[in-house]
């Protein structure tokens, strides 16, 4: 495999504040967005320097191209002409995207956001409180705490807000949504109010977490395939407890580069098949690296919003019998879409296929079904099938 390789995650908003929600995703529930490349057609290098197929089916994207490049030479718009083709099309996971907002996906791919390092949640009678503080971030270096309470956003009332809009308005629109530009946030602390401006910064993103639980289990959360993401698996499994299981948790997961998952897969299989896929009706399949811990207890959480590559590696772990799968049906997203520049600097995204488990079975709409389905508690759920894996009798 060469190239940068992802699957992505559904993408059905365009252009301005709300693309910016896709991104934003990322630093509130840890999604990440991408595409698949072909690894056979090297010579032809998309904006994220995986390859795109060259003559074999490519209708779309050259349908696409073609709209985008009369649009330009009528002194229209490209990407607009673009977007009409894609809605066209009755390709349910298309996408254009501007030239600003794709840098944006990429630097998210590689595990970094322009931002303050704030995540926000909103309370039961609609107000928006900071959940959770960036180490070293700017929010941090300006005092900003978990708990504190998020009145506005350069003078903007968040009150009653989609927590998506709050992050809108944190990260900026296309002229000052980049690292050095300032925003104003109105806090409150108990009862003191007050404003805080500070200046939005390249950051970057905690896609692998680890922690404890009782027994010396580990809990691996990954929170999206971004660079470096996969290794950190594979290090986390090297340096668990040697007679504990471990919990892998992939709730939320909305995918993300493909190569970091299948080295996430390594971390646990010796080698073998991940999954197959075909590019324009040509199969491909992703092989696990050898050398992987395949004989500790494992159990993987999944839910509704597990999709796309986190789908993938589940599906593996599943199908070859490495894992137990607890909590709820995933999303259903396996196809693959490839990205394609446009005259103006814009990226158009088409479905060119879709991806297979090991056993052959097909995700795209159907999801993947746990080997034991939970909808609360299944943290201590896994706690306690793991404690019955680990039984010798």
């Amino acid at each position: 495999m060469s190239g940068r390789e992802l699957f992505c995650q559904p993408r059905r908003v365009r252009r301005g504040a709300a693309l910016t929600l896709v991104f934003a995703g990322l630093l509130v529930t840890g999604a990440a967005t991408g595409a698949f490349p072909d690894p056979g057609q090297a010579d032809r290098k998309t904006p994220t320097g995986a390859a795109r197929p060259a003559g074999r089916g490519a209708a779309g994207h050259e349908d696409v191209a073609k709209a985008a490049a009369e649009a330009m030479a009528d002194g229209e718009s490209p990407m607009e002409a673009a977007e009409r083709a894609v809605s066209r099309s009755g390709d349910r996971w298309a996408a254009v995207y501007s030239e600003g907002e794709y840098q944006e996906f990429e630097e998210a791919l590689d595990g970094q956001y322009t931002g303050v390092g704030l995540w926000a949640r909103r309370t039961a009678d609609g107000r928006i409180e900071v959940s959770r503080v960036q180490s070293g971030s700017p929010a941090a270096e300006a005092g900003v705490r978990k708990g504190d309470r998020l009145r506005s956003v350069d003078g903007a009332d968040v009150d009653g807000r989609p927590v998506t809009d709050v992050v809108s308005l944190l990260r900026g629109d296309a002229t000052d949504a980049r690292a050095g530009t300032t925003v104003t946030l109105g806090l409150q602390r108990g009862t003191r109010a007050w404003s805080e401006t500070v200046r939005r910064a390249l950051l970057s993103t905690d896609s692998v977490t680890v922690h404890k639980l009782t027994a010396g289990i580990t809990v691996i959360r990954i929170s999206a395939f971004t660079k470096g993401s996969g290794e950190l698996v594979r290090t986390a499994v090297r340096q668990a407890p040697a007679d504990a299981g471990i919990v892998l948790d992939l709730r939320g997961n909305s995918g993300g580069l493909v190569s970091e998952a299948v080295t996430a897969a390594s971390a646990f299989l010796d080698g073998g098949l991940v999954a197959t896929y075909d590019v324009d009706g040509a199969p491909r399949s992703l092989h696990a690296e050898p050398g992987g811990d395949t004989a500790r207890p494992l159990v993987a959480l999944v839910d509704g919003g597990t999709m796309s590559a986190a789908e993938m590696l589940t599906g593996a772990l599943q199908d070859r019998g490495r894992a137990v799968v607890l909590g709820s049906r995933t999303f259903g997203k396996g196809s693959i879409q490839m990205p394609t520049r446009l005259p103006d600097g814009a990226v158009a995204e088409l479905t060119v296929g879709h991806y297979r488990t090991p056993s052959g079975h097909t995700v795209d709409g159907r999801g993947i079904t746990p080997d034991l389905e939970v909808s609360t508690g299944a943290l201590e759920r896994a706690e306690t099938v793991l404690s019955g894996l680990g039984d010798p009798s």
